[in-house]
This record gives structure tokens, C-alpha cells and sequence, in this order.
């Protein structure tokens, strides 16, 4: 018997097209069969040859896009490894006069756009300062695969970026850096943005009159939705501008009242009783017991002033239980709040707090131009007036004005939102300012603590500060008797074993005493008109929001 596998058929071919011109041996059955063959190998033969060719090329193409590799690329996490010694320049301080310098700066990138394969524009970011930044492909150290990784950064990435300072042809007005560009050598990713912004930066910027226009082109991004994304919204320019304001009326509030002799104190903020009286407190359970969230330091400042502090002053929160969901209230905010001793009458107090505000307006006029016209891009307001010399006016004479204008309001009855709007625009067109004071408000609208008026006990020692129209300081010279203070007490109905404390204080010689409480979002916001106070508070709260 035979062996099987001389039998067998050899095994196919490449092509299963040849199999059937080849006979039982594996040769040609037929000369067209061999013909056949030879123009199938021919096939296979120009296949492999414009395979390797694509290959070749793809390599070369590869290697063409690829050099300078080093050059770019995703940073390892810095987990402080070293320290490389590599000095960073701040966007801030670039402008001509560097040109030709090569530096090193470290930013976001607010946005990219590829012009082509070849070149790339970015804008790059620093708190309130940008730059433009040009990608052009070379044959040595830029290539095409450098351009592309480059401009697929997701914008908010931040960056490494080193590059040559170079002089326009013509004025960026896209960018705060106007008169000079980076023209970037090296590019690398420190930290990339991995999830989908919820509105880009140049959408959070635009000017809020644009936004008014019917046949806006735009998404309009609400405040609501700027605030439930406030890590992102904090970013622009605009933003970074008003907590630098905010941060320079602090500055300038310790400032001036420290040469005055003031000295800075922190009280507490979880008290025993309501500080002001009333119902619009915060009630937190404290162990076995309740407590309250301090509605103001008032009356630690004042105890302050009976351990012969003389001048005090705090920068702290303030906490306001009140349901209130308009444009100017808050449920936190943050007092700037002072307290002084003075010799003969409150007047002296009066004083220092005018000279205060003449120093503050004066102050973010001249050291912060660039703030202020930063946000003027994006909220159009008029510039805030003042007078060296502050107006003040008594309150049965604000009465009077607003009578004479048609507005209602009878002699004893405190402002409302809307009357103090009304006067506000009769005293800008009267008196060009929109900065004043109101002194001897009717006593009934004012706190327990507050001295009456000793010609008119109708009327008291107090005050109010107004900018725009608007409220931004309370105060008045306090009761330092005892006996007199348990009395005012008991008119407001006020509990005395709950503030009981407080009156003792008084029991072993008070001097006398006056002060006032600002509210630090809303002289921002007013001095910049912003329109809503939420726009000048780092993260708001109100009935309504807790978070972020």
C-alpha cells in the first residue's frame, strides 16, 4: 500500500487564485495557466514594493515631524522633586523693551489656534495678564509634530512655556501685553485640563453691554451658572482684577486707620446671644447648649474700648440670617468694622471715618488704574465721584430733599432700597458726588446701644455712609453708662441675662465711644457698579447657595 501523502495536494499558495492553474505536482497545468501565474507574482511583486515605499515614507514623515523632540511634551508630576534653578518671567512685566531677551513663563493657556500645519498662535494667561504666543515650524528645532501636539492642548492646560520676546508689526489689542509677543522655542504640559469647560474665557469676559443686544451671536453665561462654576469664572481677567480691588481696600483700610493709632483685634464669631437683637441670627448647636453667629462685633469692640484699647479695628465675616434674595444682601460677608474712644463729641469719630473713605477712594484711584480699567472692559460704569471734603447731611434734611422731589417719606421713618436709590440720584445732581454721609438718624430705627440725640430724643447719634445710593456704613456713638444702657435694653425688649456680660463691662468706667461697621463686597461692588454683590464675594452664600 502506497504512502497517503504522496497523494496529498502541496499546500496552497499566496493567492488562492493560482490553485486552480497548477496541477497535482504544484507546476503550471497549461502555458496560459503559467502566463497567469507569472502576472499574478508580478502583482504580488508591485505590491510589496508600493507597501515598503508608504512605509519608507511614513518613516520619513515621521522623522521629519518629529525632531526636536525634547523640545516639547507632558511634564512628569511635579512631586517636588528638584529645584531646576529655571527663572520664570511674569507676563506682567514683558514689553518692548525686553525684545530679543529669551524667558521662561509658566501659564495657562486661555486659548489656541492653528493657523495651519505649520504655525500656531496662543494666548497665554497670568492672573490679569496676557500674551500672545507664535508657534512657527524650522528645520532644526520646531517640527510639524511639534506644532500639533502644541496646538491640541485643551485650553486652561497650564504651561512651561520658553520663547523669544519679540515686537509686533502692529498693536495686539487681543491681549494686556500690547507691544510685545513670545515666539515660542520649548512648550511643555504641567497640568492638563481633563474635563470640558463649562464656558471658555473669552465667553466670561465679554462686555456686559454686548450681552444686552437682541441679535447677539453668543452664549450668555448667567450669573447663576459663572457662580455654581466659580473655579473657572474666577480665571478671567475681569475677576482677578476685583479681588485685587477687594484686596487693596483692605489694604488700604489697615493702612490708614494704623497711622491713626488703630490697632487690629479679632473677637469672636460664636457668641452667647444675639448681638444685635432681633431674629435675623444664625442658631448653631454648641454641645449641651445653643449659640449664635456673631451679626457684628459690636459689642466685643466696645468691650475692647473699656480695656483701654482706645482704637480698634477688625477685618472678619459677619453672618446675617436674613432672607433676603435681592442684588445687595448677603447672609455672609465681610465686615471692616472699627471702634475709638474720643474726647468731647462722636464728630471725632465722624471725622477719622470721612478721612478714611477719602483715603480709600483716593487710594484705589491711584494704585490700582489698572484694575479698575481692566474691569471697566467688561462692566461699563461712570467714574466714581467723591469730594475731598465728604457732604454730610442730617437726616430731617435728607427728609427734605426727598420731599421736595416728589418722593414720600415720613420724618421718622427709616430708608428703604428705594428711597435711599432716590436720594442718592438727587444729592449726584445737586451735589456731583456720589459719596456722602447721613448723621441723626430717628433713634427708633436704630440699634439698643445707640446715645439719642441730647437736643432731640427723637433723633440719635448716628450714621450712615452712602455710595451710588447705596448703604455701605452703620454706626453711632454707643451707650457707655450701664444704668442707661439696661434701659435702651428694655425698650427693645432684649432679654438682660443674655447680654449681661456686655453691661458689666460698662460697670467699671467706660470712656466715651463711636465706630462703625462697612460692608467690604459692597463698597466693591459700588465703587465698580457691579450690579450684583455676588460679583464681588470670592465664593457667595445666600438663602439659596452654600456652594461652592
Amino acid at each position: 500500500m502506497s504512502n497517503l501523502t504522496d497523494h496529498l495536494v502541496p499546500p496552497p499558495t499566496e493567492s488562492t487564485e493560482k490553485s486552480h492553474v497548477l496541477d497535482i505536482e504544484g507546476e503550471p497545468s497549461s502555458k496560459k495557466g503559467l502566463k497567469k501565474l507569472e502576472k499574478e507574482r508580478e502583482k504580488q511583486r508591485k505590491k510589496a514594493e508600493a507597501e515598503a515605499k508608504r512605509a519608507a515614507e511614513k518613516e520619513a514623515r515621521e522623522a521629519s515631524e518629529s525632531y526636536g523632540s525634547e523640545n516639547f511634551g507632558k511634564k512628569p508630576m511635579i512631586q517636588s522633586q528638584e529645584r531646576s534653578g529655571i527663572q520664570r518671567t511674569r507676563i506682567s512685566d514683558i514689553n518692548e523693551s525686553h525684545a530679543g531677551e529669551t524667558v521662561t513663563i509658566r501659564a495657562r493657556v486661555q486659548t489656541s489656534r492653528a493657523n495651519s500645519s505649520k504655525l500656531a498662535f496662543f494666548v497665554f494667561r497670568q492672573q490679569f495678564s496676557t500674551i500672545q504666543g507664535v508657534l512657527t515650524m524650522d528645520e532644526k528645532s520646531i517640527s510639524k509634530g511639534f506644532v500639533k501636539f502644541a496646538s491640541n492642548i485643551p485650553d486652561e492646560s497650564i504651561v512651561d512655556v520658553e520663547g523669544v520676546i519679540k515686537k509686533p508689526s502692529e498693536e495686539i489689542k487681543s491681549t494686556t501685553v500690547s507691544d510685545a509677543e513670545l515666539h515660542i522655542s520649548k512648550l511643555y504640559v504641567i497640568s492638563e485640563t481633563v474635563t470640558r469647560l463649562p464656558f471658555t474665557i473669552e465667553e466670561a469676559t465679554r462686555p456686559e453691554d454686548q450681552l444686552q443686544k437682541e441679535d447677539i451671536q453668543f452664549n450668555r453665561i448667567t450669573l447663576e451658572t459663572r457662580l455654581n462654576n466659580r473655579i473657572v469664572d474666577l480665571r478671567t481677567i475681569t475677576n482677578q482684577a476685583i479681588f485685587r480691588i477687594q484686596s487693596g481696600v483692605c489694604q488700604l483700610f489697615r493702612e490708614f486707620l494704623l497711622s491713626k493709632g488703630f490697632f487690629e483685634v479679632h473677637t469672636p464669631k460664636i457668641i452667647g446671644a444675639a448681638s444685635e437683637g432681633g431674629a435675623n441670627v444664625f442658631t448653631v448647636k454648641y454641645f449641651k447648649t445653643e449659640a449664635y453667629l456673631a451679626q457684628s462685633p459690636q459689642l466685643y469692640k466696645q468691650m475692647c474700648i473699656c480695656s483701654d484699647f482706645d482704637r480698634v479695628f477688625e477685618i472678619a465675616p459677619v453672618f446675617r440670617a436674613e432672607n433676603a434674595n435681592t442684588p445687595r444682601h448677603m447672609t455672609e460677608f465681610v465686615g471692616l468694622d472699627l471702634e475709638m474712644a474720643f474726647e468731647e463729641h462722636y464728630h471725632e469719630v465722624l471725622d477719622i471715618l470721612d478721612e478714611l473713605f477719602v483715603f480709600i477712594f483716593e487710594g484705589l484711584k491711584t494704585r490700582f488704574a489698572a484694575e479698575v480699567a481692566i474691569v471697566k472692559r467688561q462692566h461699563k460704569s461712570t467714574e466714581f465721584e467723591f469730594l475731598p471734603k465728604t457732604l454730610r447731611l442730617e437726616y430731617k434734611d435728607a427728609v427734605k430733599l426727598l420731599r421736595d422731589n416728589d418722593v414720600e417719606i415720613g420724618d421718622y421713618d427709616d430708608l428703604n432700597t428705594e428711597t435711599e436709590r432716590a436720594l442718592g440720584k438727587i444729592i449726584k445732581e445737586k451735589y456731583h458726588t456720589d459719596f456722602y454721609i447721613l448723621d441723626k438718624f430717628p433713634l427708633e430705627v436704630r440699634p439698643f446701644y445707640t446715645m439719642p440725640d441730647p437736643k432731640n430724643n427723637k433723633y440719635s447719634n448716628s450714621y450712615d455712609f452712602f455710595m451710588r445710593g447705596e448703604e455701605i456704613l452703620s454706626g453711632a456713638q454707643r451707650i457707655h453708662d450701664p444704668d442707661y444702657l439696661e434701659e435702651r435694653a428694655k425698650v427693645h425688649e432684649i432679654d438682660l441675662s443674655t447680654i449681661q456680660a456686655y453691661i458689666d463691662a460698662f460697670k467699671r468706667g467706660a470712656p466715651p465711644h463711636a465706630g462703625g461697621g462697612i460692608g467690604l463686597e459692597r463698597v466693591v461692588m459700588l465703587y465698580l457698579n457691579l450690579g450684583n454683590i455676588r460679583r464681588s464675594s470670592l465664593f457667595p452664600r445666600d438663602p439659596k447657595r452654600l456652594d461652592p
